[in-house]
């Protein structure tokens, strides 16, 4: 009703006319100029100068009149930007993941994504799971790639595959052509190049290193799997990272290890009961075919 009435203001101050504003917009006179006493009721002031006899805008009403214009400028290109929302010709994805993802999923993913929607313009982030859960709660992000033990309850979780733990290290390390499992007490005496605590991949590891009572030689921390990664290839460390790194990483091999290192579920994070874009909805799509198709793992 407001829109209404803000488009029959717009169009009686254009024409200086109720009765010429009526005829253009195909109502009753009476009713068009009821319509602006509510609104001018509502608003706590009069649009209009009725007394002479061309009706002019009032101080109040040409300070109204420059949002009201530009209100419904924002509502109109709105409407139009619909169709293009709906061909998926324009729009946004926000997406935020851990950043073991950034390792061997987002990157294909986003390639793919592109390619099939080249309009849709895409913000990534690289946040701790925290973080993510956060964001999604704030409205801040529309999809979050993460694991299946968040804490918030307004998190929806839906589960994607089991990712598994490894032991990696260079293709030129002592250890590298070995066929034995290597056991929990020599994985113990192996020097580690491991993620910073605050990375869930990190917290894993140090729950099987408590689980079977040993004490790993931590030889360097860092909070950049590239950094990890990169120190390992220089041949002398192993670390503990997500099997599934080496799709995206030659001049690495992964060792069996007894017991078996953990698995963990990887999962698709948004906001609960939250209104999800097509954008969004295309990412999903796109993000299970290539899970299926790369073989990433049994769906959790």
């Amino acid at each position: 009703m407001m829109l209404r009435a803000i488009r029959y203001v717009i169009t009686v101050a254009e024409l200086k006319n109720f009765t010429r504003a009526a005829e253009v917009l195909h109502v009753s006179q009476p009713a068009l100029s009821q319509q602006i006493r509510q609104l001018e009721a509502e608003l706590g002031g009069e649009l209009f100068d009725r007394s002479g006899r061309a009706i002019s805008l009032t101080e109040f009403g040409r300070v109204y009149i420059e949002h009201a214009r530009e209100a419904l400028a924002h509502l109109d290109a709105g409407r139009r930007a619909l169709h293009d929302v709906r061909d998926l010709t324009r729009g946004l994805l926000r997406l935020a993941y851990t950043p073991t993802f950034a390792e061997y999923l987002i990157g294909p993913a986003l390639r793919r994504f592109r390619a099939a929607h080249p309009a849709l313009a895409i913000e990534v982030s690289e946040r701790p799971l925290e973080d993510i859960e956060g964001g999604l709660e704030r409205d801040e992000l529309d999809l979050g790639i993460g694991f299946t033990d968040v804490r918030s309850d307004e998190i929806d979780v839906r589960p994607l595959f089991a990712e598994q733990m490894a032991l990696l290290v260079a293709t030129r390390h002592p250890l590298a052509r070995r066929r034995e499992a290597v056991s929990s007490q020599q994985l113990e005496s192996m020097p580690l190049a491991l993620l910073s605590a605050d990375f869930v991949v990190r917290r894993f590891a140090d729950a099987y290193f408590r689980a079977h009572q040993l004490s790993p030689q931590v030889m360097l921390q860092a909070n950049s799997v590239g950094t990890v990664l990169k120190l390992v290839k220089d041949g002398t460390l192993a670390t503990l990272l997500p099997s599934a790194v080496l799709r995206e990483h030659r001049g690495l091999v992964s060792l069996a290890v007894t017991p078996a290192l953990p698995q963990r579920t990887v999962a698709l994070l948004s906001r609960r009961r939250a209104a999800t874009t097509l954008a969004a909805n295309a990412f999903v799509a796109l993000l299970t075919d290539l899970i299926a198709e790369e073989g990433l793992g049994a769906t959790a």
